[in-house]
């Protein structure tokens, strides 16, 4: 039996354009995620996330769900065109009334909310004007952040600035799986050092309006690790990490970029202006890591043999175990929390209502005595967010992708708890892995 601290703390986490719809009403402005998911060919099937879970109007019902499965926090994101239209200037009334409704509603529930600022749905406005290529995107960023913060932050503590940076430089602006849909490594690099810089100038706002808020930031991260017996490959490990993790780690931990991947970019490397790196590693009170599945060097693909996904990504738990002994033994980190980990499946509600679902029970179990591992060797982690609270809108994969721990019916609405959400459950409440 895997015992977690008493104080641990249990939650799941979803994202504003994954499960809110509601894409054009009450005041929202378009975000580049509305234009991405319109344009066809971009999205599997057409799909959108135009009405997407409905959480906009159905998020008190999914806050009970929350409160019976015992979730004791819960991680959401803020859309930034919701509150600010344009990205800047005028402001949406009814977008920040949401939000305080949803905070109100979580806290009469005894549910702590964890906000995240941004979740990769940029105001398309501010597309329009060149988007995170642009520097002066990351003053109006700091902006949106205080103004957020000045109306929520008497009762969310807890602010994360930015969800896998990576994603938004690297899937958005050079394979263009993600919005914008642009193609460029080096527009990709250069919105990368305006997303840590964003993240930099967030935090110092955050903290000039209210002292008292913990605030952090959420990184995507993988074990590198060569799956053949072959020096080439070995050789790739530490530069693959480089490019992939400590590209935003090292900035963030050591105000300066992995001197080996600066170098190996070249004339692609980013403009970088004085004091950018200083502002950048502003000091954290906790981050955020989300975890699914290894690097594996030397193969196309998963290893042969490996457990996968419907994602097609390889079932990995120890990998969690060396990331953060890794992470542990070079950085000096604030309190991490692990605030996504989870598995796509297919799954079937049965005629007695039902969601059998033993594979995701049983990656989730895995991953947590991964984790626990890790603790037990010296590393500081008080939290585990599962993804996703709901089936949602997955991005590219529009709904052909379930995550989450309640099976939701896209055509009714309908919600029905999996055996993972109803077994994740009785782990909260025993705080304990069989």
């Amino acid at each position: 039996m895997t015992v977690f601290p008493p104080d641990f703390i249990w939650g799941s986490a979803t994202s504003a354009y994954q499960i809110e719809g509601a894409w054009n009403l009450e005041g929202k402005g378009e975000s580049i995620w509305d234009r991405f998911s319109h344009t066809p060919g971009k999205v599997w099937r057409g799909h959108t996330g135009d009405v997407a879970c409905d959480h906009y109007h159905r998020y008190r019902a999914d806050v009970e769900l929350m409160r019976d499965l015992g979730l004791q926090a819960y991680r959401f994101s803020i859309s930034w065109p919701r509150v600010l239209p344009t990205g800047r200037g005028q402001v949406n009334p009814a977008g920040l009334d949401f939000y305080d409704r949803l905070v109100d509603t979580l806290l009469a529930a005894n549910i702590k909310p964890w906000a995240t600022l941004y979740h990769w749905d940029l105001p398309q406005a501010l597309q329009d004007g060149g988007g995170w290529a642009q520097r002066d995107l990351c003053a109006h960023f700091a902006d949106y952040a205080a103004l957020v913060v000045q109306r929520l932050g008497d009762r969310v503590q807890d602010w994360m600035t930015f969800n896998e940076p990576w994603c938004t430089a690297f899937l958005g602006h050079d394979t263009g799986e993600h919005a914008p849909g642009l193609r460029d490594r080096r527009l990709a690099l250069q919105v990368a050092h305006h997303v840590l810089l964003s993240h930099g100038l967030a935090t110092q706002a955050l903290r000039a309006v209210r002292g008292d808020l913990r605030v952090g930031i959420v990184l995507n991260l993988w074990p590198v690790e060569a799956v053949v017996d072959d020096d080439d490959v070995q050789a790739e490990v530490e530069p693959t990490w480089q490019r992939n993790c400590a590209w935003f780690l090292d900035p963030l931990y050591r105000a300066a970029y992995p001197s080996a991947a600066l170098a190996a970019y070249g004339p692609l490397a980013p403009t970088v202006a004085a004091n950018d790196l200083a502002t950048i590693a502003q000091p954290l009170d906790l981050m955020g890591i989300n975890y699914y599945h290894r690097i594996a060097l030397g193969v196309e693909g998963p290893p042969p043999g490996a457990e996968v996904t419907e994602m097609g990504w390889e079932v990995y738990p120890q990998g969690l175990t060396h990331l953060l002994q890794r992470l542990h033994h070079e950085y000096r980190l604030p309190p991490l929390y692990i605030t996504e980990n989870g598995a796509a499946y297919v799954d079937t509600v049965t005629p007695a209502g039902r969601v059998p679902d033993a594979r995701r029970l049983e990656y989730v179990r895995q991953h947590l005595h991964a984790l626990h591992d890790a603790m037990a060797a010296g590393v500081d982690v008080r939290g585990y967010f599962v993804w996703s609270l709901l089936d949602n809108f997955e991005w590219a994969h529009g709904y052909g992708k379930r995550f989450g721990i309640v099976h939701v019916d896209f055509d009714t609405q309908v919600r029905t708890v999996k055996e993972s959400g109803r077994w994740y459950s009785q782990v909260i409440g025993r705080g304990q892995v069989s």
